[in-house]
């Protein structure tokens, strides 16, 4: 095969055909075209970009590049959630097992975090003894039991994605949407699901900080899905501040129990409940957005997704005796500083990139995908923008391995935090839907 033509069609600005495409994704994944070859083919599509039918080829070929999941036959309807990852961001902890509990099967195929956002991964493996490693036919077989698992990629499953983000990783053509969109789409279709909710974050914490690069990459998406037979929508979100109370991998799972109890930040209940309404009307499970915002208030308040909560956990291997007692004991990190406010005022605002940058400085997040995870570090008790404080309130708390850590963290947790004297009105949360 001359990859080299490959390159220089690219380069210049033609299109390649669907054959092409195919053989291009096929032979990269067999280890047949080198790295530095599809390096510059993915420096020329950075620059040059995809036109959709070579977005759709690309996706389509990476689907099949492995193994995909297989449902029998069932009245439930097969649905997931993307999130494009932010600074607190948990939602998919709650929401897998919501709607579960509201008919829908869950086959959950999450990532790692990288730099300042969290994986749903590394969250749900701060639970001790579970396991995110499971094979496709453990994944079809427990979301056909209980209707949900959240497990990481296989290596059956798209393993051209995987190789082909490793290598956007270390050589900056991450932003890419086309790749973005074929990365996202090619593991939600190998799950073979019929309805999609995305959550695109834009902001000072999202790798997207412009809101019509938001938009732009929202309505790929969703035109990309709905044109390979999955009902999508998404949602743009807010990611100038950090979601919820608590960044940081243990205090998100404390955080998601907390709400899963009925106690959750009110921010978490507005996206969580946003994805789940949208899935009830994609499906034609209810009817309109009433008729589906009663359908999940009276589900949580039966208990049933806590329930199922912990049924998932159980599935997976989880040392139940030991998650309750880490529950129960509150903080697991060896040091807890507060940050309190000198004088009364009001939030104007939190960064969330300042919020996620301590957390992985401390040790919650990922500088490169071999760096060393510490759990129980992180922040929580966070101010929330629009809250008033009054002297000596609590604006947060820094969870760290050592005091000098703490200490540092503490600091540059204070110049994350802008108090006015006056109230402000606060930006919505959603910022618009596709």
């Amino acid at each position: 095969m001359n990859f080299v033509s490959l390159i220089e069609a690219k380069r210049d600005g033609f299109p390649l055909n669907a054959a092409q495409i195919r053989l291009l994704v096929d032979e990269f994944t067999a280890g047949r075209i080198p790295d530095y070859q599809m390096a510059a083919f993915l420096m020329a599509v950075y620059f040059q970009g995809l036109a959709p039918e070579e977005t759709r080829e690309l996706t389509l070929a990476m689907r099949d590049s492995g193994e995909k999941l297989e449902f029998p036959p069932d009245t439930r309807p097969l649905a997931d959630k993307h999130s494009t990852g932010g600074v607190g961001d948990k939602v998919s902890l709650p929401l897998a097992p919501l709607l579960a509990c509201l008919g829908f099967r869950v086959p959950m195929i999450s990532g790692r975090g990288l730099g300042i956002t969290g994986g749903t991964l590394d969250k749900l493996e701060s639970i001790p003894g579970l396991s995110t490693a499971m094979s496709p036919a453990q994944i079809v077989d427990q979301v056909q039991r209980i209707g949900i698992a959240m497990a990481g990629q296989t290596e059956t499953m798209i393993p051209a994605d995987k190789k082909l983000y490793a290598l956007r990783d270390v050589t900056g053509t991450v932003p890419s949407i086309p790749l973005i969109v074929a990365s996202i789409l090619s593991k939600k279709l190998a799950e073979n699901i019929q309805y999609l909710v995305l959550d695109i974050k834009c902001g000072r914490g999202a790798f997207m900080p412009a809101i019509e690069k938001a938009r732009q990459l929202a309505e790929a998406l969703v035109e990309l899905s709905e044109k390979c037979g999955v009902k999508t929508g998404a949602i743009i979100s807010n990611m100038d501040f950090p979601l919820g109370r608590a960044a940081g991998n243990w205090l998100e799972i404390r955080e998601t129990v907390d709400y899963l109890e009925g106690r959750g930040p009110a921010d978490v209940i507005e996206l969580v409940t946003a994805c789940a309404r949208r899935l009830l009307l994609l499906s034609g499970l209810e009817p309109d957005a009433e008729a589906a915002n009663r359908k999940i208030r009276d589900c949580f308040a039966s208990g049933a997704p806590l329930h199922k909560w912990e049924e998932l956990l159980q599935a997976q291997g989880a040392d139940m005796a030991e998650y309750r007692r880490r529950l129960a004991a509150g903080n697991l990190a060896p040091v807890v500083l507060e940050l309190r406010a000198d004088a009364p005022g009001f939030v104007s605002s939190l960064d969330a990139r300042v919020i996620g940058e301590i957390v992985r400085d401390l040790g919650g997040g990922r500088l490169t995908k071999e760096s060393l995870i510490y759990p129980e570090v992180g922040l929580d008790c966070l101010a929330k923008p629009g809250e008033r404080l009054e002297a000596g309130a609590l604006m947060g708390r820094v969870h760290a391995r050592d005091g000098k850590s703490a200490a540092s963290a503490l600091e540059r947790l204070r110049s994350a935090f802008v108090i006015v004297p006056h109230p402000l009105e606060t930006p919505p949360l959603i910022l618009a839907a596709i």
